[in-house]
């Protein structure tokens, strides 16, 4: 994944998801709207304090995500 740079990462924002650069706009927001189809000019209109590269790096940044396979560490056994 390349750096981001749209998408922050506050606990003091929205309890710390994925959000478009510090505002409360989080990614699932705008995939969630997306998936609802809506366009991004709508989106945009929705959420004039964005920008459409918020929503190209908020896609982006799921689409990464959910690639992502977490594993469960080893614990030791007694």
């Amino acid at each position: 994944m390349k750096p981001l740079k749209r998408i922050t990462f506050d606990p003091a924002v929205m309890g710390g998801k994925p959000c478009i650069r510090g505002k409360r706009v989080t990614v699932g927001m705008i995939v969630g709207l997306v998936a609802s189809g809506r366009t991004k000019k709508e989106i945009l209109k929705l959420y004039p304090y964005i920008e459409a590269e918020d929503i190209d790096e908020a896609l982006e940044y799921a689409a990464w995500r959910v690639e992502e396979i977490d594993v469960p560490l080893a614990t030791a056994s007694a």
